[in-house]
């Protein structure tokens, strides 16, 4: 299906919608999307469907044949040229994909601006993988963020005004024996470009408390995005305890991993402290590239003995996750 094919069903149908004593060419967008699928005899409720139909829009919009309005009404044009048409929506996007491949930083974000002018009922509720496009502020395309030191009061409501774009999924993480909520969660972003700019708002205040906001891809192993829209739980990922490999001589650091975003200096020394293992220095680990957090780090004690009694909280829960520690020089 190219988008001529689709751009000429879409007026089509919007050319028979005139009615009595009326020159107005419009449709409700949902209508309109039913008429043309079930005109090309697809079926109305075929994701792939849909979203053909969307591009096919958009393209008929920029082309001026059409105006899409914040209310999700499709209007025709009165003066618009047909074969005009016909060249721009068939060669416009071969250009257009040659532009992304040589600037894809800068192209992502007017794509993603022109899905925002459209109507909520005409976004898509997840973003496919291909749709997770690298942008400016986001250059792996990650949608998927860790929110941190949010306030016990919050909810999906007050996030999601809070939040850039929309949020398809998220997991407030809770305690796995006590359900008490640790003021933090996952939650994954429709756009790489709104999820960019989400992650530009770390810092600022929701409820009265400034929220820490990070890119957090998933991990090998998490079960990402979850079945439902909302869930609650420890945080995704662990495999179990993992054996520790052998103690070298006299040693007094620590390897700590599958740790959470929310972790600090603060919380690692106090965890350690249940133990009376007195933390002498930390040092997290960050990607090269990107500056993110990378859910490791290294510990080091004053004594060997303080590092033995470090190691017994190998598998143990910090802050909602079974932390996996092991020896290291």
């Amino acid at each position: 299906d190219n988008i001529s094919t689709w751009g000429d069903s879409i007026l089509s149908t919007l050319q028979g919608s005139v009615t009595k004593g009326s020159a107005k060419r419009k449709m409700a967008v949902k209508d309109l999307r039913k008429a043309v699928l079930l005109s090309m005899q697809l079926d109305p409720s075929d994701k792939k469907s849909k979203r053909q139909f969307k591009i096919a829009v958009q393209s008929l919009e920029e082309n001026k044949v059409l105006s899409l309005s914040s209310e999700g009404i499709v209007k025709l044009k009165k003066n618009w040229d047909k074969r005009k048409l016909m060249v721009e929506t068939e060669t416009g996007p071969k250009k257009k994909a040659k532009k992304d491949s040589i600037d894809n930083e800068n192209d992502c974000k007017e794509k993603e601006e022109n899905n925002e002018k459209l109507p909520d009922d005409f976004k898509e509720e997840s973003p496919s993988s291909d749709q997770k496009l690298s942008c400016k502020g986001n250059p792996q395309g990650v949608t998927r963020l860790f929110l941190g030191n949010l306030p016990f009061a919050v909810d999906e409501a007050s996030l999601g005004a809070f939040l850039p774009g929309t949020i398809t999924h998220i997991k407030w993480i809770t305690d796995k024996e006590t359900g008490k909520f640790y003021g933090s969660a996952f939650c994954e972003i429709d756009t790489a470009e709104n999820a960019a700019e989400c992650v530009a708002l770390a810092g600022q205040k929701l409820l009265g408390r400034p929220i820490k906001i990070n890119f957090a891809p998933a991990r090998p192993g998490d079960i990402w995005p979850p079945e439902k829209k909302v869930v609650t739980g420890g945080q995704a990922g662990g495999t179990g305890v993992k054996a520790m490999s052998e103690k070298p001589s006299d040693c007094k650091k620590l390897f700590i991993g599958n740790l959470s975003y929310d972790i600090d200096d603060d919380a690692i020394t106090k965890f350690f402290a249940n133990v009376d293992a007195e933390v002498k220095a930390v040092r997290w680990l960050h990607h090269k590239d990107t500056g993110d957090f990378k859910g490791v780090g290294f510990v080091e004690f004053w004594n060997t003995e303080a590092c033995e009694k470090g190691a017994t909280l190998n598998g143990k829960n910090l802050l909602g996750r079974p932390i996996r520690i092991d020896w290291t020089d």
